[in-house]
């Protein structure tokens, strides 16, 4: 399930709909939403055929698992199809909420939707653990039926409320004019969220002619496709593991099992704490720099702004990740102790999971700096870019089989670190070469200070030591040690960055004061 058949949903919904997020959430403020809800539905119609495509492939060119494993392989390839099509149903009003910035929905949506998933998983498989795959494919299905219906009953009631308070204005002030159809407007700037939000009814988000103008906008369907291109090799690139993993059977189910869990638990900082911050971080930059347009020809103080919000994000997910790869290396073994017992621990998992470690420093700075480029790309870099990833993809996979055949699951971790160094690289030049000539260094973000530097150094030491002479016997003790030297390591960041610090104190305050 946590390989195959995630890795299906995972092929259908990149391709599907990745290259529409990124077209569609470039200047927002100027789109002509009639035409990006057009635009968008075409993700629909994708997913199926990419549904019929990669279920058939999964089905009769896959090996399946032998009748030992599951009898039930069939019913999950196809529920992870249809719940893909199901959840697709919703992109419209997804990316009009990210682009309108809902995001305490988006938070709360994603919880719902995870929370129930996994608890209906929960639930079936404790009282019939033989059928796993029947309770997986049971969980799958109601979690994106209630986040796409979740979706559009939210904005329902959100439309609804706000027509109600549009009227109560125009009662109160019967003079003004009434405002223009609002789905045709551009906007200049993002003002407040009421009066901007184009949106009169749940049928605005249905597919539309338009009169007097194309049904698509041109410029965002080339962007589109060009990201498309992009985002197959990109999905290569991602999740290559898998693929070799499910293509050439280089591991058994079982050690594909202890590298999943070791994978998972290795990229929690990336989902909870990187994908948010790139994902942010990619709609910010892509609002506030021109793709096609010279720094020095656009307005400065945006430029002045996004340059210092570049070396401050490259700073921090910098620090991060560096401390993630520090004490990973002497906690690894407990890490996965307290989540499996000695079953993970006497076999690959501990060398699995220092080795990710570092992978996750590079991953961190990999999704900055690629989320900067693909944000201020132009698209004849992109499409550049995409003969670039092509070279990249095959390399990758080559590396991935050849050292998995040598190290095993560890030679998978290498060669995505390999793969991401290069994409780093690359995203490096574009940054040094879109900045030259101007006063602006936010490459800079990538050293940090001397007594982080310092501090990190002592703690590994301590913490190796306290790895050597505790962990077997005084785990207690150990679990202190790692959080003290932690602790001076927190302490040593927060003094070399106190200007940040204080900054987020003073958001917090003045937030929890409103």
């Amino acid at each position: 399930m946590n390989v195959r058949l995630l890795l299906l949903e995972s092929t259908i919904l990149f391709l599907s709909r990745e290259a529409f997020r990124r077209a569609c959430l470039t200047k927002t403020t100027e789109h002509n939403w009639a035409q990006v809800i057009n635009l968008l539905w075409l993700t629909v119609p994708l997913c199926q055929v990419l549904s019929m495509v990669f279920g058939y492939i999964w089905l009769h060119v896959l090996q399946p698992p032998s009748t030992d494993i599951t009898q039930h392989y069939t019913l999950g390839v196809w529920a992870i199809c249809v719940s893909c099509i199901v959840e697709m149903c919703c992109e419209p009003v997804y990316l009009v909420a990210q682009a309108f910035l809902f995001v305490r929905f988006k938070v709360v949506i994603d919880t719902i939707h995870i929370f129930l998933r996994t608890l209906t998983f929960m639930v079936l498989v404790i009282q019939r653990p033989d059928q796993a795959v029947v309770a997986f494919s049971v969980a799958q299905m109601l979690g994106a039926c209630v986040y796409t219906v979740g979706h559009y009953v939210y904005f329902q009631y959100y439309i609804t409320g706000l027509m109600k308070k549009r009227a109560a204005q125009k009662k109160d002030s019967p003079d003004e004019k009434p405002p223009v159809n609002l789905r045709f407007v551009r906007r200049d700037s993002i003002a407040e969220l009421e009066d901007e939000f184009p949106f009169e009814s749940l049928y605005d988000f249905l597919p539309a002619r338009i009169e007097d103008q194309p049904s698509i906008n041109e410029g965002l369907a080339r962007l589109t496709w060009s990201f498309f291109k992009q985002g197959i090799l990109k999905q290569m690139l991602t999740e290559g593991e898998r693929y070799i993993m499910t293509l050439f059977s280089v591991l058994s189910f079982s050690e594909q099992g202890v590298y999943d869990v070791v994978n998972n638990l290795g990229s929690l900082a990336a989902r909870f704490l990187f994908r948010p911050i790139e994902e942010s971080a990619y709609f910010y930059f892509s609002q506030m720099v021109g793709r096609d347009t010279e720094i020095q020809e656009q307005n400065q103080k945006h430029m002045t702004e996004s340059a210092n919000v570049l070396y401050q994000v490259l700073r921090c997910i910098t620090c991060i990740g560096l401390v993630i790869m520090i004490f990973g290396q002497s906690y690894s073994t407990l890490l996965l102790y307290l989540y499996g017992g000695h079953s993970l621990i006497i076999g690959p998992g501990p060398t699995l999971m220092r080795t990710h470690c570092f992978a996750i420093l590079v991953l961190a700075i990999n999704g900055i700096t690629e989320c900067y480029s693909f944000a201020t790309m132009s698209t004849e870099n992109l499409d550049r870019y995409n003969y670039i990833m092509a070279i990249l993809s095959v390399l990758f996979l080559v590396f991935s089989w050849a050292l998995t055949n040598l190290l095993g699951g560890v030679g998978f971790i290498l060669a995505n670190c390999c793969n991401m160094v290069a994409r780093i690289g690359h995203s490096i030049l574009f940054i040094k070469f879109r900045y030259k000539n101007t006063e602006y260094k936010p490459l800079g973000g990538l050293v940090p200070g001397p007594y982080f530097l310092v501090s990190l150094v002592l703690s590994c030491i301590i913490t190796q030591l306290s790895q050597a002479v505790f962990f077997e016997w005084f785990k207690l003790v150990h679990a202190v040690i790692g959080l003290i030297c932690f602790l001076c390591v927190l302490a040593s960041w927060a003094h070399e960055e106190h200007e940040l610090v204080s900054l987020a104190i003073q958001k917090w305050q003045g937030k929890k004061q409103d």
